[in-house]
C-alpha cells in the first residue's frame, strides 16, 4: 500500500516543483503553502484548494498534466482560519501578493465551498473568473455538525481524525481508489490540531451560498456516481443552485477522483478552460493552445463515441 507516495510522477513532482511558504497576515503564525508551476506570464492562472483532509500536493498529478500542456497551475494550503469571512480575506490578500488579478478555481469538497464563498465575498469586485467544484457543496448544515462546529478547537488531533476519517469509503474498493485513499490518510496524518480544527470548523460552521451573488460566474460541477460523503440531495441542491453549469459526471472515483481517476478530471478541467483561450483570462500559454485544442477534442470525440456504445 501507499503505492502514489513512492511513485515514480509523485516523486518527480516533488523534486521539481518547490513548496513555498508566504504569510500574508499580521499573524505570523498564518502561512499558505503553494506549489506554483507553469508559464508565469499568465495572469489568470488556474488554483486547487483542498479538502478537509487535504495537503497541496494531493493535486499534484493536475499540476504535472496540466503544466505539461502549457497551463499555470497554483495548488494551495490554508492557513489556520477559524471562519470563512476570515478565510476570504486572507485569500484575496494572498492574491494581490501573488499580483493576480482574477483566477480560475479548482475546489474539491470544502474547497469547493470556499471557492464559492470567496466568489460571493468578492462579487462587487470580482476576482473570480470561473469555477470547477469536484464533490462540493453549498450549504453546511448538510453534516449535521454544525452544532458540533464551535467545539472542534478543544478536541484533541486524534479524535479530529477519527471524525475525518468516518467520511473515507470502506469495503471492497478497487486499487486505484485504495491507493488515493492511502495516499489521503497519509496526508492527513501529516496535518496538526490546529489545522485540523479550524478546517472542519470552517466545514461544519452554520454558512451557505448566496448564488445571486455569483450566478454570471462559468461553472462546472463534478461529481461521482459511486460512494462519496456528498449525499444525492446535497448534489441536487448543487444542480439546482446552477442551473446553467457544465456536469462533468464520473461513473467512479470516490471521495478523491483528482487521485484516483485523474485522466478523466485532467480532461474535464481543459475542456472548462477551453472556453477562456484566445482571452486575456485564458490560463495556459498560448502558444500552446493549438496543439493542446486538438488532442482534448481528439480524447473528447473517443470518449463520446465509447459512451454512445455502450
Amino acid at each position: 500500500m501507499g503505492e502514489i507516495k513512492v511513485s515514480p510522477d509523485y516523486n518527480w513532482f516533488r523534486s521539481t516543483v518547490p513548496l513555498k511558504k508566504i504569510i500574508v497576515d499580521d499573524d505570523d503564525s498564518k502561512v499558505w503553502s503553494l506549489y506554483d508551476a507553469g508559464p508565469r506570464s499568465i495572469r489568470c492562472p488556474l488554483i486547487f484548494l483542498p479538502p478537509v483532509s487535504g495537503t497541496a500536493d494531493v493535486f499534484f498529478q493536475q499540476i504535472l498534466a496540466l503544466t505539461g500542456w502549457g497551463y499555470r497551475v497554483i495548488a494551495l494550503q490554508y492557513p489556520v482560519y477559524w471562519d470563512h469571512l476570515e478565510f476570504c480575506d486572507g485569500f484575496r490578500k494572498l492574491l494581490d501578493h501573488l499580483q493576480l488579478d482574477k483566477v480560475h478555481l479548482f475546489g474539491a469538497s470544502l474547497g469547493g465551498f470556499l471557492a464559492q464563498k470567496f466568489a460571493e465575498y468578492t462579487h462587487k469586485s470580482p476576482r473570480v473568473q470561473s469555477l470547477i467544484l469536484c464533490n462540493a457543496f453549498s450549504d453546511t448544515s448538510i453534516f449535521n455538525q454544525t452544532w458540533t462546529a464551535n467545539s472542534f478547537w478543544l478536541m484533541p488531533a486524534f479524535m479530529l481524525k477519527k471524525i475525518v476519517l468516518g467520511n473515507f469509503a470502506s469495503g471492497p474498493l478497487d486499487p486505484e481508489m485504495a491507493d488515493g485513499i492511502d495516499f489521503m490518510v497519509d496526508r492527513l496524518e501529516s496535518l496538526g490540531q490546529s489545522e485540523l480544527a479550524s478546517r472542519l470548523t470552517l466545514n461544519c460552521q452554520n454558512s451557505y451560498v448566496e448564488p445571486h451573488k455569483i450566478r454570471d460566474i462559468p461553472v462546472t460541477i463534478m461529481d461521482v456516481f459511486d460512494q462519496s460523503a456528498l449525499s444525492t440531495e446535497a448534489k441536487e441542491e448543487m444542480y439546482k443552485l446552477y442551473p446553467n453549469a457544465r456536469r462533468a459526471h464520473l461513473k467512479t472515483g470516490g471521495n478523491f477522483p483528482y487521485l484516483c481517476r485523474s485522466a478523466e478530471v485532467n480532461l474535464y478541467i481543459q475542456i472548462h478552460l477551453l472556453q477562456f483561450h484566445g482571452t486575456r483570462y485564458a490560463a495556459i500559454d498560448p502558444s500552446m493552445v493549438s496543439a493542446e485544442e486538438l488532442e482534448v477534442q481528439k480524447i473528447s470525440l473517443h470518449n463520446s463515441n465509447e459512451q454512445e456504445e455502450q
